[in-house]
């Protein structure tokens, strides 16, 4: 059963960087309509929830630079409930934030985490591994994150490994960082391993405790707003003090050292989309196994490219297998898929 209050944080203030030249500084992946359904990923994520929870306790945190964005893409949110950070902090400080406002607003409550940018395929058997998630966590001094069931060895997701707890709930036993393909495989083949989606369901007041217990840092720092949480002093109390916590993720600082932490594996068809090969995985084949928007088009003796131009462009080619084709008005990006890992850091040289 889901808990009477639950406070949907969906954080939506990532770069995606992985995905230049569509994705950037400016107008990151997911304020896009990257799978070109007419919804932009941010979009489809409110949608996915708002049949489910109360629409007035769906919150977005995202950076200041994308309120506007965040307006725009989902109107029917009171300003209130989007929450902007004056700085990128990593997860840690962003889910620090939310789980002492929540906290001072009503300790009882469930907070469940989520990613604004991920694609679900099985939005019903989602639902129904968050609501486990969330009526154990609201049970058990637990912290309860949604595992991916894998379909592939991939060195572009963490992982985290299970040991048994019920038929359905497992202990984590550890998260592991994005490992190497060897490792990724043996993983894979030892059915002990799920892929980790970035989502975390637990009460308030868990929360809060995993914070003072393993990240005394900003336990200190949030804890010193209790009495602006809420009320009108919250804002100037997050500009002023925001900067000064850690550059860290939220695995690194809680879910890495906490001994409450369970999973609930969830076969969903999820992905996270951070990648151009992610993104050709879930997007519909054409001829040749190719991915493309062009509604003119050429092409032979060229299999398992994606290519984003404007579809009202020609499109003409030949010879070219497993490549990322982008063209936008300021970039063009021609890169193999099998090292695509390198477009983080070409972009930022670039």
């Amino acid at each position: 059963m889901i808990p009477k209050k639950t406070n949907i944080v969906i954080m939506a203030g990532g770069v995606g960087s992985r995905l230049w030249p569509n994705s950037s500084a400016d107008k990151p992946k997911q304020f896009l309509d990257l799978l070109e359904t007419g919804k932009t990923l941010i979009r489809e994520t409110v949608d996915r929830f708002k049949n489910t929870f109360p629409i007035e306790n769906i919150y977005i945190f995202t950076n200041e630079t994308y309120r506007t964005h965040t307006q725009e893409a989902i109107p029917e949110l009171h300003p209130q409930q989007i929450i902007c950070e004056p700085h990128r902090n990593n997860t840690a400080p962003c889910i620090a934030y939310a789980t002492f406002k929540f906290f001072f607003q009503d300790p009882q409550s469930s907070i469940a985490i989520f990613p604004a940018d991920h694609f679900i395929a099985d939005t019903n058997a989602f639902l129904k591994a968050v609501e486990n998630a969330l009526s154990f966590s609201q049970n058990n001094n637990a912290i309860t994150t949604i595992g991916i069931a894998p379909t592939r060895a991939d060195t572009g997701y963490g992982y985290i490994k299970f040991q048994a707890h019920t038929n359905t709930i497992y202990k984590v036993e550890k998260f592991v960082e994005k490992p190497s393909l060897e490792i990724a495989q043996k993983y894979i083949e030892s059915n002990e391993y799920l892929w980790n989606a970035g989502i975390f369901i637990a009460s308030a007041q868990t929360l809060v405790e995993a914070y003072q217990q393993l990240c005394p840092d900003i336990y200190a720092l949030f804890y010193q707003g209790k009495e602006s949480y809420n009320t009108e002093k919250e804002r100037e109390f997050i500009q002023k003090n925001y900067s000064k916590a850690p550059n860290v993720s939220f695995d690194y600082a809680i879910a890495e050292k906490s001994n409450h932490f369970f999973t609930i594996p969830c076969n969903c068809g999820w992905s996270d989309l951070g990648t151009w090969n992610s993104l050709y995985e879930v997007s519909p084949k054409q001829e040749q196994q190719n991915v493309h928007n062009a509604l003119k088009y050429f092409i032979t003796d060229s299999k398992r490219n994606i290519i984003r131009i404007n579809p009202h462009k020609k499109l003409v080619l030949k010879g070219l297998n497993d490549y990322i084709i982008v063209d936008t008005d300021d970039a063009l990006l021609i890169y193999p898929k099998n090292e695509e890992q390198e477009i983080k850091n070409v972009s930022q040289k670039i």
